[in-house]
C-alpha cells in the first residue's frame, strides 16, 4: 500500500477541535466566495493562514473531501470542488427529495409561530429590488430553505446544509431572469404550507429545487 502524499488527505477520523476550526473557517471562506472553485488548498499555506498545525488542516481537509466540498487530485493536491452540469443536476436531485421530504415534515411538525417566521423570510426575498447585494439575497435564500428544513428535524437540516455548502454565496440565482420565477415558486411552497397541505408543500418544494437547478445547469452551460 502506498503512502499519502504530503497534500494527500487519507483515512477520515473525527476531528480534533482545531481541525473543526479550520473545518469552519475554510467553509465560511469558501462560501463567501473568498476561496474560489478550483483554488489549489495547500497544507502549509493553511496552517500559517489559521494559525494551527499541519496536523488539523490535514484533518480538516479528509473531512471535507469526504462530504464532497474539497476534491483531491494525485500529485496535485486538494483544491475546492468545481462545479460542472452533471455535478449540479445530481446535488439539485439531492436537494429536492431533501427539501422535499423536509417541507412535508414541517407542515405535519411546525408551529403557527414558526409557519410565520417562514412567511416573513419568504416576504423578504419578495421584496429585494435587481442590484441587490447577492451575497445577502443569497444568505437569505439559504435561510429561507434552512428554517424550513429546522422545522422538520436537526436531521434533515444537517443533511441539507451539506448540500448548501457546495454553492458559493455569490453564486446566487436571485437576479433577472430568475427572479420572478423563484418568488412565484416560494410562494406556492409557503401557500401549501399555510393551508398545511403536506403532499401539495412537497412536491411544490421539490419542484422548486428542480427548477432552479435547471437555472444553475443553464448559467454554467452558458459559461
Amino acid at each position: 500500500m502506498r503512502a499519502p502524499e504530503p497534500d494527500e488527505p487519507a483515512a477520515v477520523m473525527p476531528p480534533t477541535s482545531k481541525a473543526t476550526y479550520v473545518i469552519e473557517r475554510l467553509r465560511q471562506e469558501i462560501i463567501q466566495g473568498i476561496i474560489r472553485p478550483g483554488e489549489l488548498l495547500r497544507q502549509a499555506d493553511l496552517a500559517r493562514r489559521y494559525g494551527v498545525s499541519p496536523t488539523p488542516v490535514r484533518e480538516a481537509l479528509r473531512l471535507l473531501e469526504a462530504e464532497g466540498t474539497i476534491s483531491y487530485v494525485p500529485h496535485r493536491g486538494a483544491s475546492v470542488t468545481e462545479l460542472n452540469p452533471n455535478h449540479v443536476k445530481d446535488l439539485y436531485q439531492l436537494r429536492a427529495a431533501v427539501e422535499g421530504l423536509a417541507t412535508r415534515l414541517a407542515v405535519e411538525r411546525m408551529s403557527d409561530e414558526t409557519l410565520q417566521h417562514i412567511r416573513v423570510l419568504h416576504e423578504r426575498l419578495a421584496t429585494t429590488r435587481e442590484g441587490d447585494d447577492p451575497r445577502k439575497l443569497s444568505a437569505w435564500n439559504q435561510e429561507f430553505h434552512l428554517a424550513i428544513c429546522q422545522a422538520a428535524s436537526p436531521v434533515v437540516t444537517s443533511h441539507a446544509s451539506i448540500l448548501w455548502r457546495m454553492f458559493p454565496t455569490e453564486a446566487t440565482l436571485w437576479r433577472l431572469p430568475y427572479r420572478d420565477s423563484l418568488v412565484a415558486q416560494h410562494r406556492a411552497v409557503v401557500d401549501a404550507m399555510v393551508d398545511r397541505d403536506p403532499s401539495r408543500a412537497e412536491a411544490s418544494m421539490a419542484e422548486h429545487v428542480l427548477a432552479a437547478g435547471a437555472y444553475r445547469q443553464r448559467d454554467l452551460e452558458a459559461q
